[in-house]
C-alpha cells in the first residue's frame, strides 16, 4: 500500500508538471530530501524515481519553462570547480570502489544546486521551492517529534521513515536540518502567499518548530543541542528585548529539564567530559590524522579517504562503586573512523584546494545574505521586505548548518546545497529587481526598456525599477 501511494503521488506530480514545469523542480526537491524509494518494500524500490525527477527537472526547464536571462554567478562557478575537482580526486582515490559510491550522489547534488538559481526567478517560485523543502523535511521531523513525545527516542534508536542511518536520516544530520529550518518557518508566517499567514498557518508553524526542537532530544544528538544554542544567539541578535528574552529562555530550559529523559541528560553530560567519551576522543584523533594525511596528500585522497586512518588513544576505565572507585587508562586501537567534521572531510578527501573552495563558497553566502538584508533595510520598500527577511532566514539556516557541520561530515549534504542554490537565486533576483543603479549594465538596459525607454540606461535612484514578478 505504501508503495502504491508513493508511486501514485510521484505520477500525479509528473502529470501536473506538463502544464507547470516548475513542479518538476519541486518534485526533485521532494524526492531528494525524503528518498521515498527507500521507504517502500515493493515496486518503488526498483523504480529510479530520483533519476526520473532529475531528468524531468532539467528537461522541463530546457523545453517548456519560461526563462529569465540566465546569470552565472561566482558561487555557481565555485560549485562547478568543486564538481570538477571532486571528479579529479576520484581518479586517484585511495578507495576507488567506495569513492564511486559517494560520487554517484555528490555530482547530482552539485549539478542541481548550480541549476536551481536558473529556475527560481519569481517570488512565488521562491515560496514554492522553500515550502517543498521545509514541508518535506517537516514530514520526517513531525514523525520523529511524535515518537519522541511518546517515549520512542533514544541514541541510535529513534525510528524515522527510513531505517537507514545515512543522509538526512542520520541523527546528527536531521537534528541540524531541523533547527536550520526554524528561521524559514518564521519567514513563512509573515510573508508566505501560497498559504497566507493566518492563525492555522501560524499554529502549524509553531507546532512544526516545536517538533524541530524535539528532534535533538529524540535522537540524543549532541550536535543538535549546539545548534539550538546557536539559534538562541541568532534570535537574540534580532530581538530588541535581549535581557527579557535571555531570562525567558533560561526559565524555559529550567522548566523543561524535569521532562527530559534521563538518557538524554546523561548523553549531554558527556560534552563536559569529552576525554571520557569514546566518540569525542576519536574525533580529535581523526582530525589530527587528517592534518597529517593532508601533508602527504595535499590534493586530497578522494572520497572515503577516512577509511585509511588508524590510531591509538587512551580511554579511562572506571571500576568500583561510591568512594571505592579506581580508574585506569587502556590503550584502544581504532581505524576507519569517519571524519566527524565537514572541514576535515573536505581536507582529507579534496585536499587544500577543495577545502579552500568550499570555505569560500560558505563565506560568500554569509556575506551576500548580510549585504542583502542591510540593503533592503536601508531601502525600506514594503514590496521588497520579504526579500530582506528571506535573506536573514537563509543566512541563519546556513549559520546553524555550519555549526552542525563542524562536528559531522556533511559538506555535500543535498538539503544544504539546495539552500545555497536559493541564496544564489535570491542575490540574482535582488540585482534584477532592486535599484537599477546597483544592477549590471544588461539589467539596467532591461529596466529602461520595461520603463518605456528602449535606449536608456538607468544610472541613478531616480530611474524606474523593473516591476516585481
Amino acid at each position: 500500500m505504501t508503495d502504491l501511494f508513493l508511486l501514485g503521488f510521484f505520477a500525479v506530480f509528473l502529470l501536473l508538471g506538463l502544464k507547470r514545469p516548475f513542479l518538476w523542480i519541486c518534485l526533485y526537491l521532494y524526492v531528494d530530501i525524503l528518498a521515498p524509494q527507500k521507504m517502500g518494500y515493493g515496486p518503488i524500490t526498483s523504480v529510479p524515481v530520483s533519476l526520473i525527477a532529475f531528468a524531468a527537472a532539467f528537461g522541463g526547464w530546457l523545453m517548456m519553462d519560461k526563462k529569465a536571462r540566465p546569470t552565472f554567478t561566482f558561487r555557481q562557478a565555485l560549485m562547478l570547480f568543486l564538481l570538477v575537482w571532486a571528479w579529479f580526486t576520484m581518479q586517484g582515490a585511495q578507495f576507488p570502489v567506495e569513492a564511486v559510491g559517494k560520487w554517484d550522489w555528490v555530482w547530482k547534488t552539485l549539478v542541481f544546486a548550480i541549476f536551481l538559481p536558473f529556475t527560481v526567478t519569481t517570488k512565488l517560485r521562491f515560496e514554492a521551492a522553500a515550502l517543498v523543502m521545509v514541508l518535506t523535511a517537516g514530514a520526517i521531523i513531525i514523525s520523529g517529534g511524535i515518537k519522541t513525545v511518546f517515549g520512542g527516542g533514544g541514541y541510535g534508536t529513534l525510528s524515522l521513515f527510513v531505517n537507514d542511518n545515512s543522509g538526512i536520516y542520520e541523527s546528527s544530520t536531521i537534528s541540524t536540518v531541523a533547527i536550520a529550518i526554524i528561521p524559514l518557518l518564521y519567514w513563512f508566517t509573515r510573508y508566505d502567499t501560497v498559504f497566507k499567514p493566518s492563525l492555522p498557518v501560524k499554529l502549524f508553524a509553531a507546532g512544526l518548530a516545536g517538533a524541530c526542537l524535539l528532534i535533538p532530544i529524540g535522537t540524543e544528538a549532541r550536535t543538535g543541542l549546539v545548534c539550538i544554542a546557536m539559534l538562541g544567539l541568532l534570535v537574540l541578535r534580532e530581538s530588541r528585548h535581549k535581557l527579557l528574552l535571555m531570562v525567558g529562555g533560561v526559565l524555559l530550559c529550567i522548566a523543561a529539564f524535569p521532562f527530559l529523559p534521563q538518557s538524554y541528560a546523561d548523553r549531554m553530560a558527556t560534552m563536559l567530559t569529552a576525554e571520557e567519551d569514546e566518540s569525542a576522543s576519536t574525533r580529535v584523533a581523526v582530525w589530527k590524522w587528517t592534518i597529517d594525511y593532508a601533508k602527504e596528500r595535499p590534493l586530497g585522497g578522494g572520497f572515503e579517504a577516512y577509511r585509511a586512518n588508524s590510531f591509538t588513544y587512551r580511554m579511562p576505565q572506571t571500576t568500583g562503586e561510591g568512594n571505592m572507585t579506581t580508574t585506569r587508562y587502556d590503550e584502544v586501537v581504532d581505524e576507519g573512523r569517519a571524519y566527524h567534521s565537514a572541514i576535515f572531510e573536505m581536507l582529507g578527501e579534496q585536499g587544500w584546494p577543495g577545502l579552500g573552495a568550499w570555505l569560500l563558497l560558505q563565506a560568500l553566502g554569509l556575506i551576500q545574505m548580510e549585504r542583502l538584508r542591510r540593503r533592503m533595510r536601508r531601502r525600506g520598500d514594503p514590496n521588497l521586505a520579504w526579500l530582506g527577511h528571506l535573506a536573514i532566514a537563509l543566512q541563519y539556516a546556513q549559520v546553524i548548518y555550519l555549526v552542525g557541520a563542524t562536528f559531522q561530515g556533511i559538506a555535500w549534504q543535498p538539503f544544504i546545497m539546495m539552500l545555497a542554490g536559493l541564496q544564489i537565486a535570491l542575490v540574482i533576483y535582488a540585482k534584477r529587481h532592486d535599484s537599477p543603479a546597483e544592477a549590471t549594465i544588461g539589467a539596467r538596459l532591461a529596466a529602461g526598456r520595461q520603463a518605456g525607454q528602449p535606449h536608456a540606461v538607468a544610472t541613478g535612484a531616480g530611474a524606474a525599477s523593473p516591476p516585481l514578478r
